[in-house]
């Protein structure tokens, strides 16, 4: 089987429709510009039924991508299909991707429909999506809280119809790692013309599983994984893109997969769709937060400091950050302290710096965080025997 993993970003689509991350034509164009240079296999441009403005925005992304596919959202509804395929006329690379839901709660409570109407509505969007481009992708919308028998049934008429890529989402965040995967096998072993099909997934974040669910899924024959840059999207948002990928990249010797993503495009990425959407990242995040590789523990910053596998399971150049960071604060320890004097330009011998240790940490205690300019002003005001670079206690002097 092939080890290629198709990176799927729905940023603009499911991403904007998270509350607050709305964007304008313009500013989607400029994002789309940067996903397919982050290296993207597909670009979901939008969902062309919902307004003139998404109509318009896909068709223009449509006109100026070149390497990545551009995929256009619609439901299995004639109108939703025939704007879809319209949005696409100037795509280098085309796919409408259709979706229905299969769950007996959405076609009780949504759909009012039967398995049968909703089997012969899914069939129908496929063979005309077909009928206009090659690369048609069809979604089980709450694929996740489906039966798999109904599952294995309508993903095999899809295919036979026409489908390239058939996606099994987790809609709503409610699949655990282990049952996902076992959803996943089950689908790649029992749909008799699975080997026509690519088998995709589109997890969501509610439970905070949507990243060990999709890899889960990729060790079961997922081979394409939908996801989002910073993890946005509905409710908890989606699959995070960095994550996904990094976990893919960092892990070789537990995955063997690869994707086409260049990954030094990642930090410049989040940072312009943060810059978009006015909406940072969470301090946190990993990968694209601020604290990924920033250090404030005393032992960590001593390790780091001496060798940043110590506590770096990645650089930060690989993301397209030029450094990590060493934070000053109430856990900081000496050693970390006469690094970044040093670097200010302050050598201190042993008896200085932990006199000034002693200042720094009380400073911290009141205000979190110790700044540069809080350690030149420190440093202003404080009588010290200047030392030569190699005589410093940092430098081991």
């Amino acid at each position: 089987m092939d080890n290629h993993i198709t990176i799927f970003d729905t940023t603009l689509r499911d991403g904007e429709q998270s509350p607050g991350y709305s964007m304008n034509k313009q500013e989607k164009l400029r994002l789309a510009l940067q996903l397919e240079k982050l290296g993207v296999d597909v670009i979901e441009a939008g969902f062309p039924i919902a307004s003139d403005g998404d109509y318009e925005t896909v068709k223009e992304i449509g006109k100026i991508i070149k390497k990545s596919t551009v995929a256009a959202l619609c439901r299995t509804r004639q109108v939703d299909l025939e704007r879809a395929v319209s949005s696409l006329e100037h795509a280098a690379k085309p796919r409408i991707h259709t979706f229905i839901a299969t769950s007996d709660i959405h076609l009780q409570h949504k759909l009012q429909m039967t398995r049968e109407e909703v089997l012969e509505s899914a069939v129908n969007a496929v063979e005309f999506a077909t009928s206009h481009y090659d690369d048609v992708e069809f979604s089980a919308e709450d694929a996740s809280r489906s039966d798999p028998e109904f599952l294995i049934e309508i993903f095999t008429a899809v295919i036979a119809a026409g489908a390239t890529t058939i996606n099994v989402p987790d809609t709503v965040g409610y699949a655990l790692p282990w049952e996902y995967a076992d959803l996943i096998q089950t689908l790649h072993t029992r749909i008799p013309n699975i080997d026509q099909a690519t088998i995709s997934v589109h997890c969501h974040n509610d439970l905070g599983l949507a990243v060990a669910n999709s890899l889960m899924a990729v060790r079961s024959g997922a081979r394409q994984i939908e996801c989002t840059v910073n993890g946005i999207g509905e409710r908890a948002g989606n699959a995070s893109l960095e994550e996904v990928v990094m976990a893919i990249e960092t892990r070789k010797n537990n995955m063997d997969y690869s994707t086409g993503i260049d990954t030094h495009e990642i930090y410049p990425s989040s940072q312009m769709l943060a810059q978009i959407t006015g909406k940072g990242v969470q301090p946190n995040k990993a990968i694209v937060g601020e604290n990924a590789f920033a250090h404030e523990a005393g032992i960590h910053q001593h390790g780091v400091l001496k060798n940043p596998l110590t506590y770096e399971i990645m650089t930060p150049d690989s993301v397209g950050l030029t450094s990590n960071k060493i934070v000053i604060g109430k856990h900081s320890g000496r050693f970390a302290l006469g690094k970044k004097l040093e670097e200010l330009g302050y050598f201190l011998n042993k008896e200085d710096l932990n006199r000034v240790y002693t200042m720094v940490t009380k400073l911290a205690d009141e205000q979190k965080i110790v700044k540069d300019e809080d350690l030149i002003n420190l440093m202003a005001n404080t009588e010290y025997s200047k030392q030569n670079p190699d005589q410093s206690i940092a430098a081991g002097g």
